[in-house]
């Protein structure tokens, strides 16, 4: 299914600042859903002088009429007048008779949706950008309870303000934090004077649980959180804005080991505050978990680190011991050992300095590199690393394993292939769908008679990429002057982004 901003786009008559407007809107439309217990559709004219659907949304506090999305269709012949007036004059347009779909009554009202053009003016696009319908079952008549009176109130406030420009407001956060409340997590209205006229048994229940045993309504919500906040708590300095209901705000308020999380929604009416609409939801338990995910994620960065650290420590005394030893080949040994533990400390380095168990591969293999430096001047040879394409992002458990086998063949391409001479070291890497391969080729003096090693780094490198990394590896002479190792590495574990 296309998305909301390819299907505005692609009626050429609106721009990305209608896009964002709409966005912006649809957002809050399972609010608006919710409120006037409605099915809300979106619509935007299109270039013949109808108009289409982009975004549907069904109430969860009653019935859906319609079963089938209208996202993508074009209007219905019996609601096209209604729209097409509610466009034209910016009115908002009820149906005069009830309109009848698949046997059920339902009653229509179309708003004009309305682009603010700045948060700091009052000023209005020249016409509308979209048309937004609400249908109502009338097949399900009742009388209605105060709580549905009084959503349905709010639902018409909203429709007022999306028809002036008022609503979506421009001044409101973007980027909803998780837990944002909902019209039936709990809805409190309040009065010009921040006096609550209403509140839903949601609502009360929330402020039941931080320590509030009156009725909410004919309080000042503003009072009623200072009464229930410990006195030492530090407060968000939104606070006082959201309970009063004179900013479009998100905040949370904590008391007696519960959480619950405000939104305000200032209603306006031609321009002057008129109240506004506070949800409340108790997140007690979201914030409990996002608190422990916050611990475990530094308790995992500080182990990265303590382990960096002891790798390092490690790699130190190899290095001291690799001094001490007396004979070339011992110190050759610990030399090798103590460059494979610098090599894993990299990747333990970087993980540290993260929130996830993802690293860059490519700055790790930057750093690896500055390890073969090393080696070159202990034989006497001048290298010129080239690296080109890309790793990506590798997890942890691909990225150690991997970094510690291209040390060892770019090592071995060092000190065996261009030992006492200058040359180059070329690592080639490309990441197409689920599969990672690497080149690894120099200019050096190739395979003796096109014959793998047998010795330790070998044997390690063919562990870590067929045993570890469930990969394939294959080393040949190219054109009887210099050496190229090939690895291909199944990346199928990994969730594409």
């Amino acid at each position: 299914m296309s998305t909301l901003s390819d299907l505005v786009l692609a009626n050429g008559r609106s721009t990305d600042e209608d896009v964002d407007w709409l966005h912006m809107l649809v957002g809050d439309a399972q609010l608006l859903a919710d409120l006037a217990f409605a099915d809300i559709v979106l619509w935007v004219p299109t270039g013949d002088g109808s108009f289409m659907s982009v975004s549907h949304y069904r109430p969860s506090s009653a019935a859906t009429l319609f079963y089938r999305d209208f996202v993508g269709q074009l209007v219905k012949p019996q609601w096209r007048s209604q729209i097409t007036e509610a466009y034209e004059t910016g009115r908002i347009i009820d149906s005069t008779a009830p309109d009848w779909y698949e046997e059920t009554p339902t009653r229509v009202r179309a708003v004009p949706v309305v682009r603010r053009l700045a948060a700091t003016s009052p000023e209005n696009a020249s016409t509308p950008v979209a048309v937004l319908t609400r249908h109502t079952n009338l097949g399900e008549a009742r009388t209605p309870s105060r709580q549905e009176l009084t959503f349905n109130e709010c639902a018409n406030d909203l429709f007022e303000m999306v028809a002036t420009g008022d609503f979506p407001d421009l001044s409101a956060p973007t980027g909803p934090r998780r837990g944002a409340p909902r019209a039936s997590d709990g809805l409190i209205r309040l009065d010009v004077d921040g006096t609550t006229t209403f509140a839903s048994p949601n609502a009360l229940s929330a402020f039941n649980r931080m320590g509030f045993n009156d009725e909410l309504e004919g309080e000042s919500l503003a009072e009623v959180t200072t009464l229930i906040l410990p006195g030492k708590q530090v407060i968000d300095e939104s606070l006082p804005l959201v309970v009063t209901g004179r900013a479009p705000w998100r905040t949370d308020i904590e008391a007696r080991g519960v959480t619950v999380s405000l939104r305000a929604i200032p209603l306006r009416h031609r321009g002057e505050r008129a109240g506004a609409i506070v949800l409340c939801r108790d997140v007690s338990e979201l914030r409990h978990q996002e608190r422990e995910l916050i611990t475990k994620d530094a308790t995992i960065r500080e182990i990265h680190h303590r382990v960096k650290n002891n790798l390092q420590t490690v790699a130190s005394l190899l290095r001291i011991q690799g001094r001490r030893a007396h004979s070339d080949e011992a110190r050759e040994a610990l030399t090798q050992a103590m460059r494979r533990v610098a090599a894993i400390a990299v990747v333990h380095d970087t993980l540290s300095e993260g929130l996830t168990q993802d690293v860059n591969f490519d700055e790790v293999f930057e750093r690896v590199l500055m390890l073969i430096a090393e080696v070159a001047s202990s034989h006497n040879t001048t290298v010129h690393p080239r690296k080109t394409g890309e790793f990506g992002v590798l997890p942890s458990a691909y990225a150690t394993p991997l970094a510690l086998a291209l040390t060892e063949l770019v090592t071995n391409a060092v000190e065996h292939g261009l030992a006492g001479r200058d040359g180059e070291v070329e690592i080639v890497a490309d990441r197409s769908g689920d599969q990672l391969t690497v080149l690894v080729r120099d200019n050096g003096a190739g395979l003796q008679e096109g014959k793998v090693g047998t010795g330790l780094g070998t044997q390690i490198v063919r562990t870590l990429i067929q045993g570890e990394l469930s990969g394939t590896i294959d080393w040949h002479t190219v054109m009887g002057s210099g050496t190229e190792v090939t690895i291909e590495v199944p990346l199928r574990w990994i969730s594409r982004s």
